[in-house]
């Protein structure tokens, strides 16, 4: 089934907010494997000239997936998630996020196409601070791939043994 076209524009909120953390920033930049000191010292981040410890720019991502979640899983728009890879990714940053901000986040589906069978659906994810004014910016397009309509033999279990060929040999 094809995702519902009528979602093109459609607004989703991010349920509440996000309140970022020091340990929250920490941790993700770890896991990223950042390590410099602006992204795990508050004494380092203000030396900088911020006003506490900053979230690595792909931080905004933790953000953005709670919301793009919302989406995603409402079984109106018709999305295939089990078969969703990654199509194409882009962030604008408007400022830098830091420990105490609290975010809010609103997603919109920017298009829906269906090409070759693949449905590919654009979001834009605009990320705010508390004052209102834009922190980040995100765009995301995700495919869900069309089902196969072949079946292979793989697919009932007969597979050639390794190195052999199939055909005839001349």
């Amino acid at each position: 089934m094809p995702m519902d076209a009528s979602f093109v524009g459609r607004r989703f909120p991010l349920p509440g907010s996000y309140a970022v953390g020091v340990e929250k920033i920490r941790e993700f930049a770890d896991a990223v494997g950042e390590t410099a000191p602006i992204h795990h010292d508050r004494a380092a981040a203000r030396a900088a000239g911020f006003a506490d410890v900053v979230a690595p720019p792909t931080f905004s991502f933790a953000v953005i997936n709670r919301t793009q979640e919302v989406v995603l899983f409402d079984p109106e728009l018709g999305l295939d998630y089990s078969r969703v890879v990654h199509g194409d990714q882009s962030f604008s940053y408007h400022r830098p996020i830091v420990a105490g901000d609290e975010l809010t986040c609103v997603m919109e589906i920017e298009q829906i196409r269906n090409v070759a069978g693949n449905d590919m659906i654009t979001l834009r994810a605009d990320i705010t601070g508390a004052d209102g004014e834009p922190v980040v910016t995100g765009r995301a397009m995700l495919v869900s791939r069309a089902a196969e309509t072949s079946e292979r033999p793989e697919d009932h279990g007969s597979r050639e043994p390794a190195g052999s060929t199939t055909g005839s040999s001349g």
